[in-house]
């Protein structure tokens, strides 16, 4: 009469046993999900902005690059190496990662040049959605011009060290001639002068910069209009972009905009491919010359070995020539050595 009891009582330990190990394993599972989901949200994949096929590139072993959609499919199946690197950089990086493949022969390189906060968001959401299809993934490395977003990345785990690798400065995009005759930042609220500005949700050279400037210059409440948005109108004369450095040069070509805040490097990349652009320079206190830097680091992935190849590359003379070539400034010895992120 009492074997009954008994198989009653290993029954229910079963029970309890597989409660208690749903229970480890659903807490173990929630410990490797991006940062959003263990807050109570589930991660979100970042939108690529439509036709930004030529900042989507795979290097293939052969020189061989492809662009779009079939980058992307590579990049999150056999690639060696992926970057995700700050979009105001895209026109250097065939240079750039040429230089690494010829000391580096038979390694496959996957590119994204887009704003970083999107490529943040995308590094916590887990990849991307592009023309209506997703690409799960995360890259092997990531630069910023701002160390805030690496931050970010080191409290999440997935990161912890970097160095800063070149420099920059802000300058004023205008038409061939300057036929507005802008002269500085306080003539961008002029009611003559239409402005194509970055946006300042997700391109770094706003959040970070460019904002602060105008701010510092009491204009940002004339131009944002109480918007923080992309791809939007703010004010009869201001827009906001989703890719600055296309957008801007072309938006002044078709006369939809007079002027807009630029890298320096972006007026130099738009008149070697004969846009009708020329630039305003500004003092070291509007072009902030002194403290743009760019920061890169490794995430903790797949590719290691070769990430920290890469990283390594990016300190060589090679590399920074091939940087300089495009106006940008080299960083020092002392910055280009890695260090813990703090």
């Amino acid at each position: 009469m009492k074997q009954p009891a008994v198989r009653m009582d290993v029954k229910c330990l079963r029970a309890v046993l597989g409660v208690v190990s749903g229970i480890v394993l659903a807490a173990a599972l929630l410990a490797f999900q991006p940062a959003a989901f263990a807050q109570g949200k589930p991660p979100e994949l970042a939108a690529i902005p439509p036709n930004k096929d030529t900042d989507l590139k795979f290097y293939a072993a052969d020189g061989t690059v492809r662009n779009g959609t079939e980058a992307l499919d590579h990049m999150t199946s056999d690639a060696d190496l992926v970057l995700w690197v700050a979009g105001n950089q895209f026109f250097a990086m065939d240079a750039v990662v040429g230089a690494f493949q010829k000391s580096h022969p038979g390694v496959t390189v996957g590119l994204i040049t887009l704003p970083p906060g999107l490529l943040l968001s995308a590094i916590q959401g887990g990849g991307w959605v592009y023309d209506g299809k997703p690409y799960r993934g995360t890259p092997d490395v990531y630069a910023s011009v701002n160390l805030g977003h690496l931050r970010q990345l080191k409290a999440t785990g997935v990161m912890s060290r970097c160095a800063v690798y070149m420099h920059n400065e802000l300058q004023i995009m205008v038409a061939k001639g300057n036929p507005k005759k802008i002269a500085g930042i306080d003539d961008l609220v002029r009611p003559d002068v239409r402005t194509s500005l970055p946006n300042p949700v997700n391109e770094g050279i706003m959040q970070f910069y460019a904002r602060k400037v105008l701010e510092r210059h009491g204009l940002w409440p004339q131009i944002a209009n109480g918007k923080e948005c992309v791809s939007c109108q703010t004010t009869e004369r201001n827009w906001f972009t989703a890719v600055h450095h296309r957008e801007t040069p072309e938006r002044i070509r078709d006369d939809k905009s007079d002027a807009g805040i630029v890298w320096k490097t972006e007026v130099l990349e738009a008149q070697r491919h004969g846009a009708p652009v020329e630039a305003v320079e500004l003092p070291v206190a509007d072009s902030l010359r002194d403290e743009v830097s760019y920061a890169i680091g490794a995430l903790e992935g797949r590719h290691k070995a070769n990430a920290d190849a890469y990283l390594a590359f990016i300190a060589s003379p090679e590399a920074q020539d091939a940087y300089a070539k495009f106006g940008f400034v080299k960083a020092r010895p002392d910055e280009l050595a890695l260090k813990p992120i703090e």
